[in-house]
């Protein structure tokens, strides 16, 4: 499932969740001692919300990447390879003003004349692979254990309770969103009302002086909307209507035993069963299926051109794997997935998806190893449920549990707010001290969206694009480097933070960023292309 995380917004008196190469010398220094940085006390501008993960810590103070620090004094005019960066994920609007010129392009392949030209299995696969044809909704794993009625699945009893609990409580979150809803649509049109205008603004309501009960309440519900970052109670009114959909979307697909939505006509238990199915276009089929462009832009939206984002790398093409549904994805999906990005050229492997429930885990996992035999490296989202991954296992993974790898080119990628201190830890971010491998910007990221336009999701899956963002230009500047060296490179270069931090959005569970992640960092582009150049 898309590892994306919405807004956590509280219902007054409910509480309510929805989820969703070169080798010229380098003299730059890198980053080491951030122990003296000052807390940042000022709200982010505009720019900086839109590109904070970019931004450096030390200058800025915010815990980005150093990425245009990266640009300014270690790339500037240098040329690099081309690398191509497959995303395995939903649909990417290809079209995209800001993702067109950076597209991966089949050239072994004629379009639209139904062969394969190339004979590696699929028919006119021009800019990727579509493994989930004309579908997009789907149940989660437990939900499809349940359905097979499968009782001597050693989780099957496990599966059952889980989904019992989850259809209740979003039956609640339900009953919850409608009536706030309600409360702060009201509240809108009442303010609007007094205020004689459409457009007012956050200073039009603090300067309400009432008696009126009713008008105490707007103002009050404004006032929430404000506080959680909202430019304007409109904007929480799409919000909420957003979150709805997606709990509907819960409902009435991921918890429903009896809703199929596979359509591409092969037995998704037989990995062997109907090769080549699926077909060749990679976009998505409607425009909320947005999760993929918007982890394209993050690698590679097309920078400095004066539209809506900058990717984190240039010389990369994005090769267009639409494997992930709204919903869990198949394992057999995403074992061919990997296998097709490594066969056709990728070098990087995007991964922001995943699930608790893994019925061919092994078919995954030997995907993972034939990446790293064929010296891919596989940029993996650790999830966002707040949970240690240490105690808890999550698919994909290139190990069981905690014990050895399969694969020395897997690296797993929690999520950071942009603030740094003892909030920095997204609350929702999993972590892990042998599961999880580096953290990076991953709240409220902004990148592209169909249909030309833009906007800001959080979630560890926004945080693994960053970090493929950085391999990518590591592997574009410095093309000898194996996977392995990057990815150890991007462990060992990262900024170390020594502070503690509040972990899963617990204030009472604080403890220190070593605790939480093998490499005790937080990944550096500028400190990760200098350690390339050395090595």
């Amino acid at each position: 499932m898309n590892l994306t995380k919405s807004l956590i917004l509280s219902a007054f008196t409910a509480s309510i969740l929805y989820s969703c190469g070169s080798t010229a010398s380098i003299i730059s220094t890198p980053v080491e001692n951030i122990d003296t940085v000052p807390l940042k006390v000022s709200e982010l501008t505009e720019a900086e919300k839109q590109n904070w993960g970019h931004l450096d810590l030390i200058k800025d103070t915010i815990p980005g990447m150093s990425v245009d620090k990266a640009y300014a004094e270690i790339i500037k005019n240098k040329k690099g390879k081309s690398v191509i960066v497959a995303v395995i994920d939903s649909g990417i609007d290809i079209d995209h003003e800001d993702l067109d010129d950076v597209i991966w392009t089949n050239r072994k392949e004629i379009p639209n004349n139904g062969k394969d030209d190339d004979k590696n299995g699929y028919v006119d696969d021009i800019h990727g692979w579509n493994f989930l044809g004309d579908a997009y909704d789907e149940q989660l794993e437990y939900v499809r254990l349940v359905a097979s009625g499968n009782t001597s699945d050693a989780r099957y009893a496990e599966a059952k309770a889980e989904l019992d609990k989850e259809y209740q409580k979003y039956l609640g979150y339900k009953t919850n969103y409608e009536q706030t809803l309600q409360q702060v649509k009201a509240a809108d049109e009442g303010l609007k009302k007094y205020l004689k205008k459409t457009d007012y603004t956050k200073a039009d309501v603090n300067a309400i002086k009432t008696e009126d009960k009713t008008l105490q309440q707007y103002v009050s519900i404004a006032k929430y909307a404000y506080s959680l970052d909202m430019e304007s109670v409109a904007d929480f009114v799409k919000e909420l209507d957003n979150g709805l959909v997606g709990i509907n979307e819960r409902l009435n697909f991921h918890f429903n035993k009896d809703f199929k939505g596979r359509k591409t006509g092969d037995d998704p238990d037989d990995i062997n069963d109907k090769p080549g199915y699926g077909n060749g276009n990679v976009k998505p089929v409607k425009k909320t299926e947005s999760h993929g462009t918007h982890v394209a832009g993050i690698i590679a939206a097309e920078r400095n051109n004066g539209k809506g984002a900058n990717g984190v790398a240039n010389n990369v093409k994005i090769m267009s794997i639409r494997a992930v549904p709204n919903g869990d994805e198949y394992d057999k999906d995403i074992a061919l997935a990997i296998r097709y990005a490594v066969d056709n050229g990728a070098s990087i492997i995007n991964g922001s998806f995943g699930k608790y429930y893994s019925p061919h885990s092994d078919w995954v996992r030997d995907a993972i190893a034939y990446a790293g035999k064929n010296d891919v490296l596989f940029v993996n989202a650790a999830g966002n449920e707040g949970l240690n991954l240490d105690n808890k296992n999550v698919y994909p993974n290139d190990a069981v549990g905690i014990g050895p790898e399969v694969s020395d080119t897997f690296i797993t990628v929690g999520a950071l707010e942009p603030k740094y201190g003892s909030g920095m830890i997204a609350g929702f971010s999993n972590y892990g001290k042998i599961n999880v491998d580096v953290f990076a910007p991953g709240a409220k990221i902004y990148s592209t969206t169909p249909k030309n336009e833009y906007d800001t999701k959080g979630g560890t899956s926004m945080a693994a694009p960053g970090v493929a963002g950085v391999a990518a230009l590591i592997r574009s500047y410095y093309p000898k480097l194996s996977a392995a060296q990057v990815k150890q490179i991007l462990m060992d270069s990262g900024l170390a933070v020594k502070t503690k931090v509040i972990v899963g959005g617990d204030t009472n569970n604080i403890k220190p960023f070593s605790d939480l992640v093998k490499s005790s960092k937080m990944v550096n582009a500028y400190n990760a292309l200098i350690m390339a150049s050395k090595m």
